[in-house]
């Protein structure tokens, strides 16, 4: 099954420009609220434009905190929440790094000015224990965002005070079943690679899109985890989390863990939760002994 052309869900730069617009104006608040506690006067128009060269760089970073959160889902494996806090280093000195140079453009190329920026050890250490927060938050944007864009719309009824048109109603036609799919065509890099469904771990909603993990591999096909879920074999991948399906045959061990869900463990080493109104689900064929 090809996947069809990719297109933009403009829902999500929409929100991020909000959300980054109204976090600008707060900073600039802070930003002179700060200098005059200090009894330094600073002019709105010099906060806005550092606020504005930091959340710049912020939106060239968010592409990359997307790509993170795809590869290594914090929820996949416990070693995936180290690989993020990790990332907050290099995140961290690419926006400090950044924020400063497009300073020195603004401050002394445009407007000739002098602006003192200077990328001390200090002043690394005091934008890193800023910036661990700036990773948290923006992490937890990417996931509640795609989450949230990721629920499938409510079914519509139908019109109320329908006359009827007094002709017969025809008994409708059982729809002819289509043969479940042994592979996928995924687009990767200009090129269609084939992935055999049997070979596939678990598959992840990611907004309009799903991802199949395979072993250390991700390939993402746009399509709703709901409509995959009726696509592939029931009998051999199962519904385990709102977001996540599992190969049954790749699961090898399943332990309780919290407020009554438990944890799967898969071949891969990837782990995902089994939650609890999913679990009759996944008992159904592969009954689970407490």
């Amino acid at each position: 099954m090809s996947p069809p052309a990719r297109s933009v869900d403009w829902r999500v730069p929409a929100i991020w420009a909000v959300l980054l617009t109204v976090s600008v104006f707060a900073h600039v608040h802070v930003e002179i609220a700060n200098e005059t506690a200090r009894g330094v006067r600073m002019p709105y128009a010099t906060a806005l434009a550092i606020q504005i060269a930091s959340h710049l760089v912020v939106v060239a970073l968010l592409p990359a905190i997307y790509w993170l959160h795809r590869r290594w889902p914090i929820a996949g494996h416990p070693r995936n929440l180290l690989i993020h806090v990790t990332a907050v280093v290099p995140f961290s000195i690419a926006h400090t790094v950044g924020m400063a140079a497009l300073r020195f453009v603004w401050f002394g190329g445009v407007l000739g000015e002098t602006h003192s920026f200077p990328l001390t050890v200090d002043r690394m250490l005091y934008e890193f224990a800023k910036d661990i927060i700036a990773y948290g938050l923006l992490s937890a944007g990417a996931v509640a965002l795609r989450h949230i864009l990721a629920r499938p719309a409510p079914p519509v009824a139908a019109e109320p005070g329908a006359e009827p048109t007094g002709q017969p109603v025809a008994e409708p036609t059982p729809p002819a079943v289509a043969p479940l799919p042994e592979r996928f065509a995924v687009r990767r890099k200009g090129r269609e690679v084939m992935v055999e469904v049997a070979d596939i771990d678990w598959i992840e909603a990611s907004g309009n899109y799903a991802v199949l993990h395979v072993g250390d591999e991700t390939f993402e096909i746009r399509s709703s985890l709901t409509r995959l879920e009726g696509e592939l074999d029931p009998k051999r991948f199962v519904r385990v989390h709102k977001s996540h399906l599992v190969n049954i045959a790749r699961v090898v061990e399943v332990t309780p863990w919290v407020s009554g869900d438990w944890r799967i463990r898969l071949q891969s080493g990837a782990e995902v939760n089994l939650s609890r109104r999913y679990r009759q689900r996944f008992e159904a064929l592969a009954p689970v002994r407490a």
